[in-house]
């Protein structure tokens, strides 16, 4: 009997000491109430400068404003957050409103994004218009009538796989439906380093591309030390974009896939 128990202990020895499985968590970035933990690069300015107050925390959102510009002049912005990931679940919420801000492009009407696999800002000099980067890329319809889908891929300064090959294009439509300016809608982005990237918009996926690299164009300014062409894209920084449209971005989460 004593021979039995001694098996019993030995055993329930073994599996208390056997490591346990953690699930992954879901995280914060933004805490709501300030932009801790997040820097500015704004096209024109150097890293850190949040030139006209573009990125503003208000009731609970982060919020991309241009009144306190005269002329857009280019000034393509992006707040990163301080930490590159890899392998991750990326959630948020966004909503267009507002008008349009003066001189800024008609492409960018009712235009914005997510950057991810994005370079440090600061290794981007002071002229460098985008950062090499992937975007899923979002839009609001124009009440024309037309299909705009949102969750879209975007590419400065690489390139993605898409059905087998090298996609020729820059950017690339996904099968979301057309959501309206003021709606709010929540955009999701699976990571799984260099290899497959998943893009959801309410629930539904709506795009699924691979092998993200370094290359293509649009990008320009950038450090000539930094551009290896062909490199693969396995980590970078997530960065919420503004191009001359006010957009609200709020409840942004991250769990990172081991």
């Amino acid at each position: 009997m004593t021979k039995y128990i001694l098996i019993t202990i030995i055993i329930i020895f073994i599996v208390s000491c056997k490591p346990k499985q953690t699930k992954p968590e879901w995280v914060d970035l933004f805490n709501g109430k300030d932009l801790k933990d997040w820097t500015v690069k704004i096209y024109h300015h150097d890293v850190g400068v949040n030139f006209g107050n573009t990125f503003r925390v208000v009731d609970n959102m982060i919020q991309v404003r241009y009144d306190e510009y005269e002329e857009f002049n280019d000034q393509f912005a992006h707040l990163y957050y301080n930490k590159p990931f890899s392998r991750y679940h990326l959630k948020l919420e966004y909503q267009f409103t507002g008008e349009l801000q003066r001189g800024a492009p008609d492409y960018t009407l009712l235009n914005s994004g997510v950057m991810f696999h994005s370079q440090d800002p600061h290794t981007m000099p002071k002229e460098q218009n985008w950062p090499i980067s992937v975007e899923m890329q979002f839009l609001a319809g124009l009440d024309d009538g037309n299909p705009r889908p949102t969750g879209n891929m975007c590419s400065p300064g690489t390139d993605i796989v898409y059905e087998g090959k090298k996609y020729d294009g820059h950017c690339l439509n996904s099968s979301s439906k057309t959501y309206n300016k003021d709606a709010w809608v929540q955009a999701e982005l699976i990571v799984l380093g260099d290899s497959l990237i998943t893009q959801i918009i309410s629930g539904d996926t709506v795009l699924q591309y691979t092998n993200p690299t370094m290359g293509g164009g649009v990008v320009s300014g950038y450090d000539s030390a930094l551009w290896k062409p062909g490199m693969p894209l396995t980590s970078g920084f997530i960065a919420l974009q503004s191009e001359g449209q006010p957009i609200n971005f709020r409840n942004i989460r991250i769990k990172e896939l081991k």
